[in-house]
């Protein structure tokens, strides 16, 4: 027998092997196999069998089976082969990335060697220690004290050679030593709760019934759940899941953000317990490798996890949940398959029949407009929960604040500042949100004007205050010389311009040196166990004012939080994308509704430069309906999605003009359009040179009225690829293609 195996490169190519005789009736569809490629071993998958071999050579024979059990259901394999159809991307690579080489199910855990004292023990064996073997002694009441069996590596800081140490203590009956599996962490990333006993609201129970009545139906079933902040979103996300599991199903739950992990994760922990599997970038390779290998064997009911636990395999699907479906976090833009796990979590919903609850306070337009045009079934709940109001809202004129005070330079106005204090004054709690991290943002030459730029992108370099460093967010490089000279006329005398949190910070500590103050960000908070962390001192009250990105912006809730500052509503606003407004409402709506969402009343102060701008009139309103008419209008008169079906091609290099010549050919190669397809480019990206390679892009856009499934556009996209591959030689530059891409910035 022979079978066709995709290998994860980027050509659409597959290659034929011949199946071993030991291998026969292991290997079928979706196997993932290690096979020889190019005087070397390479992970592929089977993509197909056949008796007559499709290549007419000399072929070679499949190494071994990677897994001992079958990883790829019926579901999953029909997703991936949607997926490279969809994204138009070599099965292979998809495979890859719904498969990771790294995962096995044959993968085991290190074991580490754990102590615990004995409950019951001899005291004069205790006091004998203290004479004879003080190390032993002194190993001994750590763990007394302590009183729970930990790591015997705990005790290197204390002893040396602790496991020798923790034997004799065994010997004579004072401690229990065991060798077992450890993948740690996992507290790391989960909030410390009870089970919370939930009264659903009215509107709760209704959604509740809808959800569940369409879980014993066993067909796809999507869902819109469009509730205000703090309406109880989570409470209804348990009562389904509660279902699920009880009908013997498995629940899959998606999130935007690391930092939202703890909190939810916790309140599921509290309900389902260990069948709960953590999945995200912050979790290290062991723990990802196990967890992987018990959801392959089933041994979990629910994995919450961020944008790739769409993959995870999980067998019979009951429920896929993606919590603040508007996020952009969910769009994967690097490397291919460049996927929307929104997208992708309905499809595989589609294929497992079964519900897709898209969840949030602000949709996006293209799933407010599904709901609109009957594609998504749509559950409001309208109000918050448990009596809480929402809070009071003032816009705040910076322009007008700067000429009353005479200063331009203000962080904060005075309404923000006298509310911070009140708010202190009560013990009650304060998150702040600068949308933009380090401490200025931009770095101006005193001479001539210029602003300093990233020797490798064509964007300022940022100021962080720590080290004196000089860093670019795009691509990480980073500078800490003290001075640095202007290209232009070599001047070394710059002014900082503009505000990031570091700023903010400082200018707090200043204000409120009382005041217990934690920023959370990129540069404060890399790791899930330091989010966490802070995230759970701000919920025990040890922190009075949190500071952050729009990492705190949505999903948390915190009960003593009555005020929330947005010191720059403004961020965002004015680029030269189709989303920018809708993004910065969303930013605003969510940001609000972390204020007064406990018996205490709330307030949110925003501030802005552009107060008679109608995207901030009606955020800080929370006119969610006029916003949305009047975003679909204006993306209807354009054609932007959701109007349109949109792609881009993008070229990239390291010299300009080769990208150019290469981007007018693929231009030429495009052939005949079709009525109802906008071509604009090629133009250079608005941010050109990036990471040393400079970008030109073509955008295709094609209008749902001609195009109503989006196939006219795929077919003429794949046509464009494969005329590429073979007329024309890309000389070095890269060649990607974006499937409804979120920006085109």
């Amino acid at each position: 027998m022979f079978a066709e195996v995709a290998l994860p490169i980027s050509n659409f190519k597959t290659f034929t092997y011949t199946i071993p005789k030991k291998l026969h009736g292991f290997i079928h569809v979706g196997s993932r196999v290690s096979v020889p490629f190019k005087n070397r071993s390479s992970r592929g998958i089977v993509i197909d069998f056949g008796i007559e071999p499709s290549f007419d050579g000399k072929l070679k024979e499949i190494d071994s089976l990677i897994d001992d059990i079958q990883v790829v259901t019926p579901e999953l394999w029909s997703l991936i082969v949607w997926m490279a159809k969809y994204y138009i991307t070599p099965i292979g690579q998809v495979a890859k990335t719904v498969l990771p080489a790294q995962f096995s199910t044959k993968y085991t855990p290190r074991k580490f060697w754990y102590v615990k004292p004995n409950a019951k023990y001899d005291q004069s064996q205790v006091e004998r220690l203290k004479a004879r073997a003080p190390k032993q002694y002194k190993a001994l009441k750590i763990m007394q004290s302590l009183d729970k069996e930990v790591k015997v590596s705990y005790f290197r800081q204390h002893v040396s050679n602790p496991l020798k140490i923790c034997e004799q203590l065994a010997k004579i009956n004072l401690v229990q030593l065991s060798k077992k599996k450890s993948l740690e962490g996992d507290a790391d990333y989960v909030f410390r709760m009870g089970a919370k006993k939930i009264i659903l609201n009215k509107d709760q129970e209704s959604a509740s019934k809808i959800l569940k009545t369409a879980l014993g139906s066993n067909k796809y079933s999507p869902f819109l759940l469009h509730g205000v902040t703090g309406s109880g979103k989570t409470e209804i996300f348990i009562e389904i899941v509660r279902q699920c599991t009880a009908d013997g199903k498995t629940a899959l739950i998606l999130l935007p953000e690391i930092s939202l992990t703890p909190q939810i994760a916790g309140r599921f922990k509290a309900v389902f317990g260990d069948s709960v599997a953590l999945w995200h970038s912050k979790l290290n390779q062991a723990q990802r490798s196990w967890t992987w290998k018990e959801v392959c064997r089933g041994n979990f009911k629910v994995v919450i996890g961020a944008r790739s636990a769409v993959f995870l395999p999980v067998k019979n699907l009951g429920v896929i949940v993606v919590d603040e479906e508007q996020e952009t976090t969910f769009q994967q833009d690097h490397p291919a398959p460049r996927y929307h796990a929104r997208d992708v979590a309905l499809m595989r919903a589609k294929k497992n029949k079964c519900i897709a609850l898209l969840s949030s306070a602000t949709p996006s337009l293209e799933s407010y407009y599904n709901y609109l045009n009957d594609k998504l079934e749509y559950i409001h709940l309208p109000s918050r929960y448990g009596g809480a109001v929402y809070p009071d809202i003032h816009l705040i004129d910076m322009n007008k604040e700067q000429r009353d005070s005479g200063k331009f330079s203000l962080v904060f106005s005075n309404l923000l500042l006298e509310k911070i204090e009140d708010r202190l004054a009560k013990k009650e709690q304060v998150i702040l949100l600068q949308n933009r991290r380090g401490y200025s943002p931009v770095l101006v030459c005193r001479s001539c004007g210029d602003v300093l730029k990233c020797p490798y992108c064509n964007v300022a370099i940022s100021f962080h205050i720590k080290n004196n460093t000089y860093l670019c967010h795009y691509c990480g490089f980073n500078d800490s010389r003290k001075t640095k000279n202007c290209i232009s006329c070599n001047m070394s005398d710059f002014y900082q311009r503009g505000v990031g949190t570091q700023k903010v910070e400082e200018f707090l500590k200043e204000s409120f040196p009382e005041a217990s103050i934690a920023r959370i960000d990129m540069d404060s908070s890399s790791s899930g166990k330091s989010i966490n962390s802070l995230l759970e001192s701000f919920s025990s009250g040890d922190i009075d004012i949190l500071l952050g990105t729009q990492m705190i912006a949505k999903g948390l809730d915190f009960p003593n939080t009555t005020l929330v500052g947005i010191i720059n509503a403004d961020l965002g606003l004015y680029l030269p994308d189709f989303r920018a407004e809708e993004k910065i409402f969303q930013l605003i709506y969510q940001a609000s509704g972390r204020s007064g969402r406990g018996e205490k009343k709330g307030e949110v102060i925003i501030q802005t430069f552009s107060s008679d701008n109608s995207t901030i009139k009606n955020a800080a309103k929370q006119n969610i309906k006029k916003f949305y008419l009047s975003m679909l209008k204006e993306r209807e008169e354009l054609f932007y999605p959701p109007y349109s079906w949109l792609a881009k091609i993008e070229i990239s290099g390291n010299k300009s003009s080769r990208v150019l010549n290469s981007a007018n050919e693929i231009f030429n190669l495009r052939g005949d359009s079709y009525k109802g397809l906008h071509v604009l480019g090629p133009n250079p990206c608005y941010i050109e040179k990036l990471k040393g390679q400079y970008r030109w892009q073509i955008i295709f856009k094609s209008e749902k009225t001609i195009d109503p499934n989006g196939i006219k556009l795929h077919q003429y996209i794949q046509r464009i690829i494969h005329r590429c591959q073979e007329k024309l030689n890309y000389k070095g530059n890269n060649v990607n293609i974006h499937v409804d891409p979120l920006s085109l910035v």
